[in-house]
């Protein structure tokens, strides 16, 4: 491990941050934090506990009186100097979450600079909480709307982008006038710790923002849901978790934001443009190394151009540099943990068992960490599990087919529906197979559509409700409706 990387971890605060003070955990529990690079312990931080999770919430219940009435432009302001800092900060922020997510550098730089957007946007939307005045059709009395801060908010985010999951949720809650509570994943709760410290120089108020890392996830959040304080739940994650938060937040009719699982299909038409349908392959696919909701998972390419597409997308994969995510040059870094690679592998076992051919990659490398090579897999049977699990790492299995009907019923034969991706030289066509696909986002000959300034989610067991552009602020609010006349 690099000094660069210890000096960056030696920075973070390692105790829970409650009411704007950093504290040990009450029953003393901690976290070790590992590097998955070497699979060793980078430090050791506090764990909270369900009486952790009630004084949480209680400091934000204290703060968010004086919050809410905050006005819009001071809100606006302190978070525009969030971004501003963090984005002084990158390298530093960057190196952070590469030492405890595994992520390459770039990928660690782009998510800073994507995770610092939230706090930008927020800022300007921060002023721009509109409601409505009209007539009712009576004509005796006005109809008022406004929004309201919903209230105390708690955060659940996951290992996989720990910097950009938290401030898609912070920036928004923050922006209407909620508090909230943050409670980070396990692997990675540095950088939570760290966009604590960062809110705080910035001028944030003691209580507004709570961080509480806990190893003992489940029942933390579960007390957390059900303290009568909490107005809101958002959760980042696995659809498995999701449906047992909804569970717990139905005892209380708890407003409820879930973005969940993905499996996305990436569909390669005939008349495609194969160069950019690779170069976009590859964007769609590798970001943090395939550990993405909305990592392509299932590549359905025409026969007429699959032959070129499946040799130029392996020569470029193959091509990507494998290495601790913290060093120079390198592409792809490790999977999160072991369990994430056996999983990978299983997945690709299946695939070839099925007779799947494997044009690149497919085995597990023999070097300390959690490491998995950049892999295409050709003539992928219908059956294999990768094509219905949500993979989570660098594996693209390709399907060969020749109609498009067919392709697009195969596309959206899956219980997920978080973001599908289309490449074709024609606009008429894509947008009838953008329509005719089954997902909350598309991305036409663009393997990217995370934007903060767009509402991101999906559909079915993909989640429920939207985070960014304006109806990510919507979601933290209250619609109240006044009748009154004059």
């Amino acid at each position: 491990m690099s000094n660069d990387i210890r000096s960056v971890v030696a920075d973070v605060p390692t105790q829970l941050f409650i009411g704007g003070a950093w504290r040990d955990a009450d029953d003393r529990a901690t976290i070790e934090v590992i590097d998955p690079a070497t699979a060793k312990p980078l430090t050791t931080i506090a764990s909270g506990s369900p009486a952790d999770g009630a004084a949480a919430v209680a400091a934000a219940q204290e703060a968010l009186v004086t919050w809410r009435s905050t006005a819009p432009r001071r809100r606006a302001d302190l978070l525009r100097r969030a971004f501003e800092l963090m984005m002084e900060r990158q390298e530093w922020f960057a190196l952070l979450i590469s030492a405890e997510n595994g992520k390459a550098l770039p990928d660690a730089r782009a998510e800073v600079a994507y995770a610092a957007e939230f706090f930008r946007w927020f800022s300007e939307e921060a002023v721009r909480l509109t409601g409505s005045l009209h007539t009712a059709p009576s004509g005796d009395y006005r109809v008022i709307v406004q929004r309201e801060p919903i209230g105390v908010a708690v955060l659940v985010t996951p290992w996989n982008y720990p910097a950009a999951m938290a401030t898609r949720k912070i920036a928004p809650a923050l922006a209407v006038g909620c508090t909230v509570v943050l409670k980070p994943a396990s692997d990675t709760p540095l950088t939570a710790l760290a966009m604590a410290a960062l809110l705080t120089e910035v001028g944030i108020p003691p209580g507004v923002v709570n961080v509480l890392p806990a190893h003992r996830s489940g029942q933390v959040v579960d007390s957390l849901l059900a303290n009568p304080a909490v107005r809101k739940v958002s959760f980042t994650g696995s659809t498995e978790v999701g449906i047992k938060l909804l569970h717990s937040a139905a005892d209380r009719v708890l407003s409820s934001s879930m973005e969940l699982g993905g499996n996305a299909p990436f569909l390669v038409l005939q008349d495609a443009d194969v160069d950019q349908a690779v170069a976009g392959a590859i964007v769609a696919k590798m970001r943090n190394g395939g550990e993405a909701c909305t990592a392509a998972n299932r590549f359905y390419v025409h026969d007429a151009v699959a032959d070129r597409f499946a040799s130029a997308f392996a020569a470029a994969m193959a091509s990507l540099q494998v290495g601790p995510g913290y060093e120079d040059g390198v592409a792809l870094g490790p999977l999160v943990n072991e369990a994430a690679r056996v999983k990978v592998q299983t997945l690709v076992d299946d695939a070839v068992g099925r007779g799947a051919d494997i044009v690149t990659g497919g085995r597990v490398p023999d070097r300390e960490g959690y490491f998995y090579p950049a892999t295409v897999l050709d003539h992928v049977a219908a059956d294999s599990d990768l094509l219905h699990d949500e993979i989570f790492g660098p594996v693209a299995p390709i399907v060969r087919f020749t109609d498009l009907e067919e392709a697009i019923a195969d596309a959206n034969r899956t219980e997920y529906g978080l973001v599908s991706y289309v490449y074709t030289a024609d606009l008429a066509t894509g947008m009838q197979v953008a329509e005719a696909l089954e997902t909350g986002m598309i991305g036409l000959n663009r393997g990217l559509v995370s934007d903060p300034s767009a509402p991101f989610g999906g559909v079915k067991l993909s989640g429920l409700g939207r985070e960014g552009g304006h109806e990510g602020m919507l979601e933290y609010t209250e619609t109240k409706y006044i009748a009154t006349s004059w």
